[in-house]
């Protein structure tokens, strides 16, 4: 009898383990990752086929995470600043502007600004546009779409306006190395990629910081009154979001090689919502998951890298990532997981 109860004990732990595993928040957006892999692997010949050429690492799940750098710099922002039950749709915008100005700064194959100032008065001009956002949200109480949509129409202009509309080509190749440039065999942008991750994953896991945004993002009066400064706490979480996309616009900037304020960028902020969504973020604020977003954003870009890479025509891209957006809001609607429960 004793043996039967030792036997059944643990396959009851087991199944409980199974059935907790299955529940953690990262296993949906992981299983959509690997899904997609695996339908690359039998449509894409070679698709995880990597070879070594002239000291770097090529391959197509190189060439997605390459490109996937940007957004998941946008990403990561975006997640603090949802999970305070915010939005910023000025990514783009700043995106472009912090692209423009360091382009403009560093110009021709002789800079006329140091390239270390260039990019640090880019990424000033991005903290400057997070600190607006800011402000107009926590201090001024607007809506967070209607504060940050003053900045995604203005920074665009005027990133237009300080190129004419024209795009400004960059030829100091010292400024391509972030991002275009490998080290240790991998594309550069990546390592600034974990090196902002890191630092944001060490504030919010090893210090009160992801504590208080949770706080704000589940009941923001609540955390007012039991002493925390709400107001500093959603402007900084807009500053870090706006420099996170400044940086993102340096990459974009040194890996094309020019500054092209009309299209550097361009909704790039739905992106990354839709990344921080499908990380398992709710857009109701609260609990938030980086790695998720990290994962949700290399969803996007393999999936647009499949339908690429298919032949498919490029504007089937915003048709599919809509069905996904509608899906993703849907599934997150307490209403219809209430019909859910009531039909089954």
């Amino acid at each position: 009898m004793s043996t039967t109860g030792a036997t059944v004990k643990p396959s009851a732990q087991a199944a409980a383990s199974r059935a907790a595993l299955l529940q953690h928040p990262l296993v949906r957006p992981l299983g959509a990752l690997v899904a997609l892999l695996l339908v690359d692997a039998f449509l894409v010949p070679g698709f995880f086929h990597l070879e070594v050429k002239e000291g770097h690492l090529y391959g197509a799940i190189i060439d997605i995470l390459n490109r996937a750098a940007p957004l998941m710099l946008a990403a990561l922002g975006m997640t603090l600043v949802i999970a305070t039950r915010g939005i910023d749709i000025s990514v783009g915008a700043v995106v472009a502007l912090s692209g423009t100005v360091s382009a403009m700064l560093i110009g021709g194959s002789e800079p006329t600004t140091p390239m270390a100032l260039a990019l640090a008065a880019s990424l000033g001009v991005a903290l400057l546009c997070g600190l607006w956002n800011g402000v107009l949200v926590a201090g001024i109480k607007l809506q967070p779409i209607v504060a940050t949509l003053i900045l995604m129409v203005a920074g665009r202009g005027l990133a237009q306006l300080l190129t004419d509309g024209q795009i400004v080509t960059v030829y100091y190749e010292p400024f391509f190395f972030l991002g275009s440039g490998y080290l240790a065999g991998l594309p550069f942008s990546l390592f600034v990629v974990a090196a902002v991750f890191a630092v944001t994953l060490l504030l919010v896991k090893k210090t009160a910081l992801g504590l208080f945004i949770q706080a704000v993002g589940i009941n923001p009066v609540a955390a007012r009154l039991a002493g925390l400064r709400t107001a500093t706490l959603i402007t900084f979480v807009y500053v870090f979001c706006s420099a996170c996309a400044g940086l993102a616009g340096m990459l974009i900037t040194s890996n094309i090689k020019s500054a092209d304020a009309n299209n550097a960028g361009l909704l790039l902020e739905l992106d990354a919502i839709l990344a921080v969504t499908l990380g398992g973020t709710s857009l109701a604020g609260g609990k938030f998951s980086l790695v998720g977003s990290m994962i949700g954003a290399l969803i996007i870009q393999t999936l647009t890298y499949t339908i690429y890479s298919l032949g498919v025509p490029p504007e089937v891209n915003m048709v599919v990532k809509s069905i996904v957006v509608f899906v993703v809001c849907i599934s997150q609607s307490s209403e219809f997981k209430n019909i859910l429960r009531r039909s089954a």
